[in-house]
């Protein structure tokens, strides 16, 4: 099968930084109402059966202007929701950002790491990776998966066999960027695109948003949290 992962739209944490990961979470910025209406068009050509949607308001709203397109209802899933940020909900500055994004890119070698009164690598792992079966089991053509900057890089970095901690490191995910996996939970999934930048063109790019959660390189994840 084909999956696009896609992350939201734009939101005010996004723009201003803070960690932000609790149901239902807030809806879209103005640009990120945009960006979703630009989703339908640059997916045009993918003939989408399905669209799966988490439960944070925030990828429902993304969804909305395809699945009116194709006349198609979103389904939720609650295990693609974003990466829990426990105790440092909230917070934007850089030691809160340093204790959440730390974690996360220590599940490389040890996904018992736990984010401060959040999950560790293994609830993570376990609940997205049930989400994406749950999917995988129903269809096997295309289907878009609206989902969370540091989930969508996470998981499919991890997953993916030709993606590795070294080849991602430098790659990040703004607002409706997206990740292309091919293949199947049983024969594994290969990564063949990983588009960073909003899949409905550069005008829609905040380069001053600080977004943390779109870049969970170590040293992005410091220069985001002083921004």
């Amino acid at each position: 099968m084909r999956l696009l992962l896609i992350r939201h739209g734009q939101t005010d944490d996004n723009v201003t930084g803070r960690l932000g990961a609790v149901v239902p979470g807030p809806g879209l910025t103005e640009l990120g109402l945009e960006q979703a209406s630009a989703v339908a068009q640059a997916l045009r050509d993918e003939d989408i059966e399905a669209i799966y949607v988490s439960d944070m308001i925030r990828t429902r709203l993304t969804a909305e202007p395809l699945a009116a397109e194709r006349g198609i209802d979103p389904v939720e899933l609650p295990g693609l929701r974003e990466i829990s940020s426990g105790d440092l909900e909230g917070m934007s500055d850089k030691e809160s950002v340093r204790k959440y994004v730390d974690p996360i890119i220590g599940w490389w070698s040890d996904q018992s790491g736990r984010i401060p009164g959040g999950e560790n690598g293994h609830q993570f792992f376990a609940r997205y990776d049930d989400a994406i079966r749950r999917i995988a089991s129903t269809h096997v053509g295309t289907v878009a998966v609206f989902s969370h900057g540091a989930a969508i890089r996470t998981w499919a970095a991890w997953t993916a066999a030709n993606l590795d901690e070294e080849n991602t490191r430098g790659l990040f995910l703004d607002n409706t960027g997206i990740v292309v996996l091919e293949g199947d939970p049983e024969t594994g999934w290969t990564a063949i695109l990983w588009e960073g930048k909003p899949i409905g063109g550069p005008t829609l790019d905040d380069q001053t948003a600080v977004d943390p959660t779109g870049d969970l390189s170590e040293s992005s994840a410091e220069d985001s949290a002083s921004a």
